[in-house]
């Protein structure tokens, strides 16, 4: 794999690679740790877990069993919102660093805007950042008036806002707010979870160009600056969607791709949650 993994940086100091590994719903145990093995043999350099997966250990396990230094991996998991709160939330951040067997997180996550308790939680991830036990905080699904609320009160904003984000959910709004405050965003399901891989603008595009379709939305994250987090179980898959790293789309396809928003959600949304 000649791939170079392009990493953006982030409040701190620390780099966040644009390409990772999302492992929601991945089968725990054997078959997680593996899938963790072939992407980074392949070059990924990034996995996204968290507590609610089930998977933290065997992410973990996969990188330890990959030969690479802990270092070389950035690896992200989140709090859940049943361990929301200030103290609670310290808990949870030990908790899932003992069951991953690391001194500290590369990224952690508040993984939903939990009302009532998304602030408090927030001074807690503050903490756990000054003394070291994690890289780098931020919040996931997240809107743009939970984001205000959090930039109006917290001490240190967050470096990355995790939101599912592909052309046919272009979220512009959040994504010019995170821009202008500093905030990486993060994409979760860029594939459409399949949904639209067989849209006749994908395909056409991919056609052209040389990409599959589902390399024609990554590429399209990646080149608005986007961190995108692909799932597959496949070593060809994943070897397919790093590649999307190797080719630019052009102005014009790029247009087109822009022009596909229809507010499509795949998994939860936040857009109304209070």
């Amino acid at each position: 794999m000649g791939t170079t993994q392009p990493a953006l940086p982030l409040r701190g100091g620390s780099r966040i690679p644009q390409v990772g590994l999302g492992v929601f719903r991945m089968p725990t145990g054997a078959e997680t740790r593996r899938v963790v093995r072939e992407a980074l043999a392949c070059g990924y350099r990034h996995i996204d877990t968290a507590r609610i997966y089930g998977n933290e250990a065997d992410v973990a396990d996969g990188v330890r069993e990959s030969g690479l230094s802990r270092d070389e991996v950035f690896v992200t998991t989140k709090i859940w919102n049943d361990d929301q709160g200030y103290e609670k939330t310290l808990r949870a951040a030990e908790a899932a660093l003992a069951r991953m067997r690391f001194d500290c997180v590369d990224l952690l996550l508040l993984h939903w805007p939990v009302p009532g308790k998304r602030l408090d939680s927030w001074r807690a991830l503050e903490r756990l950042h000054a003394e070291g036990r994690a890289r780098a905080i931020g919040v996931s699904n997240f809107m743009p008036h939970h984001l205000r609320e959090l930039l109006a009160s917290c001490r240190e904003a967050p470096s990355v806002n995790q939101v599912e984000l592909s052309p046919f959910l272009q979220q512009r709004e959040l994504r010019a707010l995170c821009e202008a405050q500093g905030i990486v965003v993060a994409a979760y399901s860029p594939l459409t979870k399949g949904a639209r891989l067989a849209h006749p603008v994908l395909v056409r595009i991919a056609s052209a160009t040389g990409h599959t379709p589902a390399q024609v939305l990554l590429r399209w994250g990646i080149q608005k600056g986007l961190v995108v987090l692909p799932k597959s179980t496949q070593v060809a898959r994943l070897a397919e969607n790093l590649a999307a790293l190797d080719r630019a789309l052009g102005a014009d396809d790029m247009a087109a791709l822009d022009a596909l928003e229809e507010g499509l959600v795949t998994g939860w949304d936040p857009r109304h949650a209070p």
